[in-house]
């Protein structure tokens, strides 16, 4: 069953949701890596729920013109307006209160998440709006999913992407030094806009997937987890955008082989899946890779240790220290150094009288900062700079 629903053959339907929730996954997981790099993300959570009140609003207004309330084009245009007047209102607390940014998304969020749940119960109450349905916005749901619904999702999604991807470099450059951006002349306050703008777009065309409560976290969690693989920009924004997708895609065919499911969250479940994977394997900042690095380091100092002790004749009692300079072949089995031992510890016992002298001296001060004590300072220093310290040792043994 899930092999027929990753390979799209459920049926119709699960093929629009599936394709639909994937574009939706990767223009979010695009467009939130600027939000998440501009340390910006309550951001989109203020915006997603800033669209409640504008679904219901909607809703009665199409009922109200004789229109059908649940018209999917029309809610999502409510929900736009809605979220762009809370994303103002964001941006005038911050701008002109003394209010942070924080703070006035907190007050902006309850407030119109309110709002919605309001108008929802009056919505109850009204003729033609007992069989609603619209607190599916909260969560998604596909149920029912037409061909339009599912165009205007796919359409908005690539759209949303494509500006993601032509507006990235002054987008990238704002989030990371909106400083040297308005330095270089451009124009800081439109970009962060645009920038709110993509989070607002992607919120609206998301809701009937994964709903305003979970939006932000198809938002966020790609970029998080992108960013523990590369340093570069360019790079996250991809694995971002891959990430995303395949959430999206994943979730909606897991969704699709069990109907009583709701696919929002599953969505949200396999992105912190991926989340999880890249923060235990990612090569360079991942908790695996954290470890090992220490281990290595642990390693380095208690043969660093053992190899002074030789130098100096004192006895290693440590275990880890003399089962670690067996294994490198620095001394035998009854403790006795080798020859490559006991060339080494002469080399670390030197490296350490060296160290000391260069620490001492205020014209070194400047390598000593960036000697960690292990390294040879062969590949430290300059052989001009180990010429002189040799004098100085020479020096100090004369006097």
């Amino acid at each position: 069953m899930f092999f027929e629903a990753i390979t799209l053959q459920l049926g119709y339907n699960a093929t629009l949701v599936t394709i639909g929730a994937a574009l939706l996954g990767l223009a979010a997981g695009a467009t939130g890596t600027f939000l998440f790099l501009g340390k910006r993300a309550l951001v989109s959570d203020a915006i997603s729920h800033a669209t409640l009140p504008g679904v219901a609003l909607a809703f009665i207004t199409m009922v109200a013109l004789g229109g059908d309330g649940r018209a999917l084009p029309g809610l999502l245009l409510g929900s736009a307006l809605s979220s762009a007047v809370g994303l103002l209102c964001v941006s005038a607390l911050t701008t002109r209160t003394r209010l942070s940014e924080d703070a006035a998304i907190g007050a902006v969020l309850s407030v119109f998440f309110g709002l919605g749940i309001v108008l929802l119960t009056v919505i109850q109450t009204m003729s033609a709006g007992r069989q609603a349905g619209l607190e599916s916005f909260l969560l998604g749901s596909t149920a029912g999913m037409l061909w339009n619904d599912a165009l205007v999702i796919a359409l908005g999604g690539a759209i949303v992407l494509a500006l993601a991807l032509l507006l990235r470099r002054p987008m990238t450059i704002v989030a990371f030094d909106p400083e040297f951006a308005a330095g270089a002349g451009m124009n800081v306050r439109r970009i962060e806009l645009a920038m709110m703008g993509l989070a607002l777009a992607i919120t609206v065309v998301g809701l009937k997937i994964v709903g305003l409560i979970l939006i932000v976290a198809l938002l966020i969690i790609p970029a998080v987890a992108a960013r523990f693989w590369s340093e570069r920009v360019t790079v996250v924004v991809g694995l971002a955008g891959t990430i995303g997708g395949v959430s999206g895609y994943v979730g909606a065919a897991v969704s699709a082989t069990a109907p009583d499911l709701p696919t929002g969250p599953i969505i949200v479940l396999v992105a912190f899946g991926l989340f999880a994977i890249s923060l235990l394997l990612a090569p360079g900042r991942g908790v695996l890779a954290a470890v090992l690095r220490h281990r290595r380091f642990q390693a380095r100092v208690h043969v660093r240790q053992g190899l002074l002790a030789l130098a100096q004749g004192q006895p290693i009692y440590e275990r880890l220290t003399l089962r670690l300079m067996r294994a490198r072949g620095l001394i035998r089995a009854d403790g006795v150094a080798t020859e490559a031992g006991r060339a080494q510890a002469a080399q670390a016992l030197l490296d350490e009288r060296r160290w000391q002298l260069l620490r001492s001296d205020p014209a070194h001060e400047e390598a000593a900062a960036h000697y960690d004590g292990l390294t040879p300072l062969e590949t430290v220093l300059t052989p001009d700079q180990l010429r002189a310290l040799d004098r100085g040792l020479r020096l100090e043994a004369a006097q």
